[in-house]
This record gives structure tokens, C-alpha cells and sequence, in this order.
């Protein structure tokens, strides 16, 4: 099965060796999205919910890129430098997913690219 690059300006560049996005068959893998807003790749600021809006956003950017939404996402992934915020997480989690909702783990991590304080990757699925 081959596989293609997923690539969209409206998401951060690349800051590595990796892509934004790989689709495999329809199947689409992810790579991690920190804050930081594509026009600049400056991040949008230091408060914690406009940073998980931000990924959120990015996400969906690629998500849409890749010919899919967000509903299309089966797994997710929520690094977070502050388990305190996963209520905040959940909330504005639920602007962006409707029921019924993909797999998720959230993660505590001691720290994340460029001071961030969440970072999310995903498993999507089109349909066929």
C-alpha cells in the first residue's frame, strides 16, 4: 500500500523530520500540532485555552486537508504539561467532536516543543 503526504499552510510547518500528515490506504496518521499559529509559527499566546483552541484548530486544518473533519478522527492523543487543565480540554473538545467521540488518552508530560503547554495527534479514518 503506498502512502502520500498530507500538507496544508493553513496548519504549522513542519519544525523536523516528519510531516504535518501521512494517509495510508484510508487511513490517516497525524503528527503532533502544538499552538503555534501557521502564518507566523509563533505561538498564539500563554493562556491555556487559547492554546488548546489553537491545536484544536490545527488539527482540523490537516483533518480537512487530508479530506476528512474532525468526526473522522478514531484515536486522539492530549499531551499535557498541566493535568489540572483536562477539564478545560474536555470542553473545548467538545466545540470541535460530536458523539460519537474517538478513542482518547491524555498525558502528563514534563514538557512539550517550544513551551507548550498541549499538543494532540490523531488516528483518522476516511470514509472508503
Amino acid at each position: 500500500m503506498s502512502k502520500s503526504v498530507i500538507h496544508t499552510d493553513r496548519a504549522p510547518q513542519a519544525i523536523g523530520t516528519y510531516s504535518q500528515a501521512i494517509k495510508s490506504g484510508t487511513t490517516v496518521y497525524l503528527s503532533g500540532q502544538i499552538p503555534l499559529v501557521a502564518e507566523t509559527m509563533e505561538m498564539v499566546s500563554d493562556d491555556f485555552a487559547e492554546q488548546a483552541v489553537q491545536v484544536f484548530e490545527n488539527v482540523k486544518s490537516v483533518c480537512e486537508a487530508a479530506g476528512g473533519s474532525t468526526h473522522d478522527l478514531v484515536k486522539v492523543n492530549i499531551f499535557l504539561i498541566d493535568l489540572a487543565n483536562f477539564a478545560t480540554v474536555n470542553e473545548i473538545m467538545s466545540r470541535y467532536f460530536k458523539q460519537p467521540y474517538p478513542a482518547r488518552a491524555a498525558i502528563g508530560v514534563k514538557e512539550l516543543p517550544k513551551g507548550a503547554q498541549i499538543e494532540i495527534d490523531g488516528i483518522m479514518e476516511l470514509p472508503e
